[in-house]
């Protein structure tokens, strides 16, 4: 990361593919005034002209190009290393977010010097909550908790349309906001992580270090995807690759065999 705190906020946001969604998600930020926050657009490959789009319609944007798709780790952290702001968001290029939301954002980490990381509230297009903005660590206990939850009781195991500030475990990485000196203390995403669980793994680390991570839903952003893993076989694979790898990390041996067997029976029990 750049030693040189010239800007509030770095806004570091990944493409893949996803021209049309990118220029919805620019148009958004550049609606007002973004003088004293930076923007940088870290483009995986992409073969449907995003970078071109980027250049001629955003030249205040800095954009990073990469020959090959690096996963959303590894772009990040490329991001990360030449940010220069006080705080550093990751924000999906399938959002929409405003000025007065990353604002509160701002306002927030601002005002709570002991929070490391926080995200807003994620809404659906339609304006409803997001599931999954947060949560608790993926133990084998939380895992069957929340399992339970969905597949017997037919319910979430958290209310994501809280009204105040709540300190989680982790929050989505789809609009995550984290401290300058954080990151320099525990590092960047894990980059062993091609995607998935990478924001639960950075969020783990943080606490660890001392610091809070917290939901503050009074800023919202919309986050058009989200959508579930189901449709997609690839994603779902990575999916659990990401928890595997999660678990050897940061649980051992005893927990991995039981999140294998868990994952069994939930896959069998799935409508």
């Amino acid at each position: 990361m750049s030693s040189e705190h010239t800007k509030r906020l770095s806004i570091i946001i990944l493409n893949w593919n996803t021209r049309a969604l990118l220029r919805e998600c620019l148009h958004s930020l550049h609606r007002e005034a973004m003088t004293d926050n930076e923007i940088i657009v870290v483009d995986n490959a992409s073969t449907d002209g995003s970078p071109q789009m980027v250049q001629d319609s955003f030249p205040q944007v800095k954009l990073l190009t990469n020959t090959h798709n690096l996963g959303f780790t590894i772009a990040n952290n490329q991001g990360m290393k030449i940010a220069q702001g006080r705080y550093i968001l990751l924000l999906n290029s399938d959002t929409l977010a405003s000025r007065a939301a990353l604002d509160a954002l701002v306002q927030f980490m601002d005002n709570h010097p002991d929070v490391g990381a926080c995200s807003p509230r994620l809404l659906r297009p339609d304006g409803t909550p997001q599931p999954y903005a947060f949560g608790k660590d993926p133990t084998p206990g939380y895992l069957f908790a929340r399992g339970f939850n969905q597949i017997i009781l037919r319910r979430h195991l958290h209310n994501w349309g809280i009204d105040k500030p709540l300190a989680v475990d982790w929050v989505s990485g789809a609009c995550l906001m984290v401290r300058r000196e954080v990151i320099e203390q525990v590092g960047g995403l894990d980059e062993n992580i091609f995607m998935y669980f990478e924001d639960n793994d950075w969020c783990l680390r943080i606490r660890k270090a001392g610091w809070k991570v917290f939901y503050v839903p009074q800023a919202e952003i919309t986050h058009i995807g989200g959508q579930s893993l189901n449709q997609n076989p690839k994603a779902r694979q990575a999916y659990y690759q990401s928890l595997a790898y999660f678990y050897d990390k940061h649980y051992g041996v005893i927990a991995k065999v039981l999140l294998k067997g868990g994952l069994a029976v939930y896959r069998l029990m799935m409508p």
